[in-house]
């Protein structure tokens, strides 16, 4: 070993055999081949592992000149204070922390990532000795404080590192070092730095950009500095604070958290509600706005500090001041300046968080003159960044920032104008017809907008390449769209006496009426000019191109305008076009207004009486007439001049319309499917179908077919799964005629079976037990006509594309969906399915574990280690195999004794060979077996003995390998049970581990340990409380020996 050389008084031999493993590994590729590369990096990492490396690592520091070692030797260090840490005495960890700080602060000169690592291995000690107050952080706050007030650029870019290092290692489990412990452990870390340390920080990069804040010139260097303790504060404000409750399961999901808002404890008041606190930020940013790196850090500050919520505020009163305050400092920033480019996201997160996080009543009690000032602030910057990110759509830039600053802008008053408890009615009108009319405006073409035109009103290039993988507008800009759409609304419904609506509506009606009627005529004069001169050359398509794209975005303002979003909802009409056409009802002529709806042909003022005409019905009408003269084009033969964007937006409007304005009787239910029985009988029932279903046009009649099933199964719902199950159902039985007809078509098979995965997966969680039964039925019959289809078929070509074993894939997808009957069931009785019985019931009795128990008997046998390569495979198989387990536990003992070890092979192989996601579902799957074992008490079963070698693997785990932090908890319950199960097995176990140490410190400190840990749950039983103390004390005994059993 090399720490043992190295005591013996061979450092000099080790630093030597490092330094050359080192020049190997920074040599050019063509100077060393990878045999002698794998050598060096195995020499560094048999270093890293070394027991107890303090003093080699030490003397490698000081005596060293090679960087790379030196970053190796910190990084040994940090890793070995972490393994080693219940060995070492508290005294020898102070001291290696205070050797650490020390060195850097001697060494200036020293490259930035082995200072940056070095700093890092005392930021690692520091944590790992927080929790047992082991380590005290007012010392290294002192010292830094110091290094701080010197005045030395350089010694406060050192002070500023070693503050980032402790954040970074304290602010999340993502950006923490993987040292092998808990969650748990370090959210406790964070709770408890959170509360004083991370203030006292913060405090200090306060006084730094005072400091700098208050001089006029600054040097390069100083300027480094303060965007250095600029980039801090912007990390402090930004830090995420956990809970104080927040359990170990929670911790992972809310740090995954993308927008972290400011929510600190009730010791950060004084601190934060410091007037000269927010004052700063923004004297900081009026001072370097130009500097665009450093603008991001000052914006971002501000942003925090608008987002600032929680139990800070003693009352509404001191919201109320905070806001006025921030709001006024925000005006005086913005007011009168040209923002700039790298501005205009962070202004827009400022205004999006401050009407986000603060409450209405909040926001309402400013006073009324700054409140306007605000609201007139925002439709300003709405307007002018999204002219400015047409623009930027025109130039076509890669960095859009105006456009994702205009989409904050537009979320910002969604959030605004849809309260209408703080707001009155009409408060937002002119300010949401100033962002519509402006929205619109800036995509439709000159004279009527400012489309395609560049900052000095010069035309952009006529012609725009459009990418294949270029996102669809609607697609790309829903959000927006609906945004401006619900501004339409809103604006309507807060308008007296709804003028505004009818402007809105009017507006937008009349712009698409007119571009329509254009249409019209430059389609007839192309016509007029073909037939005149048919050999003319081409024509100047500009005109044309320009009146598409105008229809274009009116087709898409006009759809979110009518009609919201509507995904997992039963589509309604917007309340505010409901009343707005109730309010105008009086004025509206019925039969005129169906006269133009029924006559798309004619321009809507070519008939009498149009003045009196529904609006909304209006702009329908003239969506059918875009529709109708589209028509009229392809049959005088001007396909080559229409636009294939604008018929795809005539099918999305209708059908996003159709769905919020038309009603489906479900009595036509009968009507529409029909037709489509009859079709597909038609064709099977043909008396020479089996000589002639091979045929192409055959094949696709009845590919067409199934795909439209899938399609009906999908569109399944409560309130028609009744027609929809016993339409289907009679589809399923002659699909499974099929499996024999199409037998050697594998794309058909694949097809059939997803067919019956479909009306699985969305209909078996409405279907009481009768009909369940009758689901069962039809699947067993289709696995056993699959498997007899499939008897002796070999998958033996591990070449093979994974899309070759899809039926597998999606008979195991199958049988998940069975199973999902268990766990999510909507329906106790058939009564939703009363009045639509076909015929009484059967008395057959076929369960949902008979199905997938057959299923598996087909699935395992096939499931080789080699299929298990391909992740979507592997992934389904052990999922299926989990929930079985879970579910129907009392079966697999019964499993034939050939199934039974495939499947306890598998388990073994997702356990030891597989992600960490296939070993968590493997080890949820060991628990429930575990626990029928102990509730049978029979000791001589094969799940027994099985369960017994489960043992060992999950003790080598937890034990002696590194795994996974995050399957600790799944690996511990399996444990726990394994342990009921086997607890003199157990007990052997330990006792095999200590009588391998030689060191007695190792052995008494391993004894303890495992002494500690059954120490809540002896005897162990399979009681909830002590498997929960056992699970609370298996994290505190990984915390101590995890790992130091894993050294080399």
């Amino acid at each position: 070993m090399m720490a043992a050389a190295a005591a013996a008084g061979g450092a000099p031999e080790v630093i030597a055999q490092l330094e050359n493993a080192a020049k190997v590994l920074m040599a050019p590729p063509s100077m060393v081949n990878n045999e002698q590369r794998q050598h060096a990096e195995h020499i560094f990492l048999s270093f890293r592992k070394s027991k107890s490396p303090f003093a080699v690592c030490k003397h490698i520091l000081e005596t060293s000149k090679v960087d790379y070692v030196l970053f190796q030797a910190a990084t040994a260090i940090m890793e070995a204070v972490v393994r080693e840490w219940i060995l070492l005495e508290k005294t020898s960890i102070e001291s290696l922390r205070t050797f650490l700080l020390t060195y850097v602060l001697q060494r200036p000169n020293l490259q930035k990532y082995v200072r940056e690592q070095i700093l890092l291995a005392v930021a690692v000690i520091v944590k790992r000795g927080s929790l047992d107050k082991s380590i005290d952080c007012k010392s290294i706050f002192h010292e830094v404080s110091q290094l701080i007030s010197s005045g030395n650029p350089t010694v406060q870019t050192l002070a500023c590192s070693i503050l980032t290092a402790l954040l970074s290692e304290f602010s999340s489990s993502s950006k923490t070092s993987n040292i092998g412990l808990s969650m748990e452990f370090h959210g406790n870390c964070k709770r408890i730095f959170q509360e004083d340390d991370l203030r006292q920080i913060f405090m200090l990069t306060v006084e730094v950009l005072q400091e700098f804040s208050r001089r006029e010139n600054l040097n390069a260097q100083m300027s480094s500095v303060f965007q250095r303790y600029l980039a801090l504060a912007n990390q402090v404000l930004s830090w995420n604070f956990l809970p104080p409750n927040l359990g170990r399961h929670y911790i992972a999901m809310f740090e995954s958290s993308q927008n972290v808002m400011l929510k600190p404890t009730e010791s950060w008041r004084e601190t934060l509600l410091d007037s000269r606190v927010m004052e700063l930020f923004f004297t900081v940013h009026r001072k370097i706005r130009e500097d665009t790196d450093m603008a991001q850090d000052s914006l971002q500050c501000l942003a925090q500090l608008a987002s600032l919520h929680g139990p800070v505020f003693p009352d509404e009163g001191s919201q109320v001041d905070y806001l006025a305050h921030f709001i006024e400092g925000l005006l005086n920033t913005i007011n009168g300046i040209e923002i700039e480019d790298s501005e205009a996201v962070g202004i827009s997160s400022i205004i999006s968080n401050l009407i986000t996080v603060f409450p209405r009543n909040i926001l309402t009690a400013i006073p009324n003159e700054l409140f306007s000032s605000f609201v007139n602030c925002l439709a300003h910057l709405t307007c002018s960044f999204g002219r400015s990110a047409a623009l930027e759509e025109v130039l076509d830039k890669d960095d859009m920032v105006y456009m994702e600053a205009y989409d904050k802008l537009l979320e910002s008053w969604l959030t605004l104008v849809q309260d209408d408890k703080h707001f009155h009615k009409g408060f937002f009108t002119q300010h949401a017809v100033q962002v519509f009319n402006s929205y619109i405006q800036c995509h439709l073409a000159a004279p009527d907008g400012t489309r395609n035109l560049t900052a000095n009103g010069v035309a952009s290039r006529e012609e725009e390449e459009i990418s294949e993988l270029q996102e669809d507008d609607r697609d790309q800009f829903c959000d927006q769209l609906a945004s401006v759409g619900m501004l339409g609304r809103i604006a309507a419904e807060h308008c007296i006496p709804l003028l505004t609506s009818e402007v809105m509506l009017l507006f937008i009606r009349s712009l698409l009426e007119d571009r329509v009627t254009r249409l019209h005529g430059q389609l007839q004069r192309h016509q007029q000019q073909l037939l005149a001169s048919p050999a003319s050359g081409s024509i100047d398509n500009k005109v044309l191109d320009d009146l598409y794209e105008d229809i274009h975005w009116l087709i898409l303002v006009t759809g979110y305008l009518l009609a919201n979003d509507t995904q997992g909802e039963t589509p309604l009409i917007p309340p505010e076009v409901m009343e707005y056409s109730i309010k105008h009802s009086a004025e509206v002529d019925i039969n005129t207004t169906l006269q133009i709806l029924g006559s798309p042909g004619e321009k809507a003022s070519s008939i009498p009486g149009y003045n009196r005409t529904d609006s909304v019905i209006r702009l329908l009408s003239a969506i059918l007439r875009v529709s109708e003269v589209e028509s009229r084009a392809i049959r005088a033969n001007l396909t080559h001049l229409l636009s294939p964007q604008m018929g795809k937006d005539i099918v999305w409007f209708l059908k996003r319309w159709a769905k919020t304005y038309l009603l489906v009787d479900e009595k036509l239910y009968d009507q529409v499917l029909q037709p489509l029985q009859q079709r597909f009988l038609n064709v099977i029932n043909q008396e020479n179908f089996q000589q002639i279903c091979q045929e192409e046009e055959v094949k696709q009649e009845i590919t067409a077919t199934l795909e439209a099933l899938c399609g009906i199964a999908e569109a399944t719902q409560i309130d028609n799964v009744a027609i929809l199950f016993n339409f289907l159902m009679d589809f399923l039985n002659n699909c499974i005629g099929l499996m024999e007809v199409y037998k050697n078509t594998p794309e058909t098979v694949n097809l059939i079976i997803e067919v019956f995965v479909e009306v699985a997966h969305k209909q078996i969680c409405y279907l009481g037990e009768a009909k369940a039964m009758n689901l069962y039925e039809a699947c067993l019959t289709l696995l056993q006509v699959y498997s007899k289809n499939n008897l002796g078929r070999q998958r033996i070509d591990v070449t093979a594309e994974e899309d070759q074993y899809q039926d597998l894939l999606l008979i195991m997808e199958l049988l998940t969906n069975l199973l999902s009957k268990e766990f999510i069931d909507f329906s106790d009785t058939d009564e939703v399915f009363r009045g639509h019985e076909p015929g009484q019931g059967t008395n057959r009795s076929v369960s949902a574990a008979d199905v997938v128990l057959y299923g598996v008997n087909l699935v395992l046998p096939l499931m080789s280690q080699d299929l298990l390569k391909f992740p979507s495979l592997c992934n389904q198989y052990y999922k299926l195999i989990t929930f079985i387990c879970e579910i129907f536990p009392e079966k697999i003992p019964q499993l034939p004794e050939d199934l039974f070890k495939s499947l306890m092979y598998s388990l073994e192989l997702g356990m030891s060979s597989m992600s960490s996601e296939v070993c968590q579902l493997c080890l949820e799957a060991v628990t429930p077996l575990a626990e029928q074992c102990a509730k049978a008490q029979e000791t001589d079963t094969t799940l027994f003995l099985a369960t017994r070698h489960f043992l060992k693997m999950v003790f080598d785990m937890l034990v002696l390998q590194k795994h996974n932090t995050e399957m600790t908890t799944a690996a511990g319950e399996a444990f726990y049970t394994l342990v009921c199960l086997h607890q003199t097995e157990y007990s052997e176990l330990v006792e095999t581990l200590l009588s391998t140490q030689q060191d007695p410190v190792i052995y008494q400190r391993l004894a303890d340990a495992f002494n500690k840990l059954t120490a809540s749950s002896t005897p162990p039983t399979l009681d909830r409380k002590q498997k929960m103390a056992f699970l609370k004390s298996l994290e505190e005994f990984m915390a101590n020996v995890g790992g130091l059993l894993c050294v080399k």
